[in-house]
């Protein structure tokens, strides 16, 4: 019998497999962004079992056994591991539909050699099979990046870690993949949270600044930025529910800055303020160290307050916002570009009602000498799934230049998505596979070839300056 994840999986006609084998298949990947581990990678950590490197932390996995009613205990509670796969075995015949069906059997079969369908049925003797095989030295977090053809991992990281782990991969000659540093400083962005005070206080610890006023917050972010630099930083990050854009003088910021470090109540109109002013100033910092910012908009947190106390953060109860992004993302983009200090920038959108904003907005602001050097990203969590993909890459297509996009990132803290690159890619190509079919592009493989291939790996090897 076929195996599900067969080699024309997802390619659905002779263009696109052409395209797939001969072109993108053997791509390296470069994730520009993830959450993996530093720690993990730096120690070559192995896995006692599936569900340790499968289930820990992955809330896409969570979010659908509580839809199907699974008790919490099973999901992220004291059960065993043993236990928790085999519910999320039972769990998976009913996810069809949604990508985790794919992405499950892909890094089953990528990483494990499995065809079965996982289900209950099969689920025991997969259990044994992959654990098996985890006990191998070939299953360590270093084999794994190796054996997927990674060549560049950015991971996440706070203002205010060292970055111990990064420099010991660095240093560490048997590693091949770089693994750089990503500056995300949204807790220094933040004012209206309760814990903003107490981050301000770390943020100056690390820096070696007494943070008194924003002027000093300004000095001890600036120093960090430039100590992450020079571990190999080389992009920013930011988690953004909605972009804030509000004409703000550094004044009226340091006054606000002030209030809140106090313990004094910030309005939203202020909140605002305070936050355009220092994402603009995070801007031109980025733009003065040549490095690339992501900005990630549009998830509202933490919505179920009952789970969010028991449980906490990335655990499952976040979703799609919905807001007005078309004014303030073309302001601050023109704010840093009235000053030609708008470095280069990828965003992305959580709602696809954004779609059309983004891939307009970004035409209003490439430059001469930069290819693609404000980019529409790849489909993100909730759209990082087959239409999400299929839309933003059609609207990129159909109101920008496809062919200069950055392509694809795992977004995950789990060692074992770098199949998402596969699918992406089958995804791609299918596309454009399809109008070649149509008669909407030519079969110019030797064209489209370099167009995959540039969009798989090339670009964002060139993009991020790495």
């Amino acid at each position: 019998m076929k195996s599900f994840i067969h080699d024309d999986f997802v390619l659905s006609n002779d263009a696109a497999k052409t395209l797939y084998h001969d072109y993108a298949k053997q791509m390296p990947i470069h994730d520009f962004h993830c959450h993996l581990s530093p720690k993990e990678i730096a120690e070559n950590k192995s896995f006692a079992n599936i569900s340790e490197i499968w289930l820990h932390g992955d809330h896409y996995k969570w979010r659908a056994m509580r839809t199907l009613g699974v008790d919490e205990n099973l999901i992220t509670g004291t059960a065993s591991d043993h236990e928790k796969f085999q519910q999320w075995a039972k769990t998976v015949p009913y996810t069809i539909g949604n990508p985790l069906y794919h992405w499950t059997h892909l890094e089953l079969k990528r990483y494990f050699d499995v065809d079965e369908l996982l289900n209950e049925d099969t689920s025991e003797d997969i259990w044994n099979h992959c654990n098996a095989l985890l006990q191998k030295e070939d299953y360590t977090t270093q084999k794994i990046i190796a054996k997927s053809n990674v060549k560049y991992i950015c991971t996440t990281d706070d203002p205010i870690d060292n970055l111990e782990y990064h420099k010991a991969i660095k240093e560490n000659a048997a590693i091949e993949t770089k693994v750089l540093p990503t500056f995300r400083p949204d807790k220094a962005v933040e004012i209206g949270r309760p814990e903003f005070a107490s981050y301000v206080s770390q943020l100056g610890e690390a820096a070696g600044v007494e943070i008194t006023n924003y002027a000093n917050l300004l000095q001890a972010i600036e120093k960090r930025a430039d100590f992450f630099h020079e571990v190999g930083c080389r992009v920013s990050d930011h988690g953004i529910q909605t972009l804030p854009f509000a004409e703000c003088t550094q004044e009226e910021a340091a006054a606000i800055f002030e209030r809140a470090l106090n313990g004094q109540t910030v309005s939203p109109q202020e909140e605002e303020k305070y936050k355009t002013y220092t994402l603009v100033f995070l801007g031109k910092l980025y733009s003065s160290l040549g490095w690339v910012m992501q900005l990630h908009i549009g998830a509202i947190r933490n919505n179920n307050k009952r789970r969010f106390n028991e449980l906490g953060p990335d655990t499952g109860f976040d979703s799609i916002h919905d807001f007005d992004l078309a004014r303030s993302l073309n302001g601050f983009l023109n704010e840093l570009d009235s000053t030609n200090e708008l470095p280069k920038t990828i965003v992305y959108n959580l709602n696809p009602i954004h779609n059309h904003i983004i891939a307009t907005a970004i035409g209003n602001f490439q430059a001469s000498g930069a290819r693609g050097k404000i980019q529409f990203g790849s489909g993100w969590w909730f759209l990082d799934q087959k239409e999400g993909m299929l839309a933003q890459m059609k609207d990129l297509a159909s109101f920008g230049i496809l062919s200069s996009f950055v392509g694809m990132l795992t977004d995950s803290r789990s060692f074992l998505s770098y199949t998402r690159h596969e699918y992406f890619r089958r995804i791609l190509c299918d596309l454009i596979g399809s109008w070649v079919e149509n008669g909407e592009a030519p079969r110019d493989y030797k064209l489209l070839g370099q167009i995959v291939q540039d969009i798989c790996y090339n670009n964002p090897k060139n993009y991020f300056n790495l």
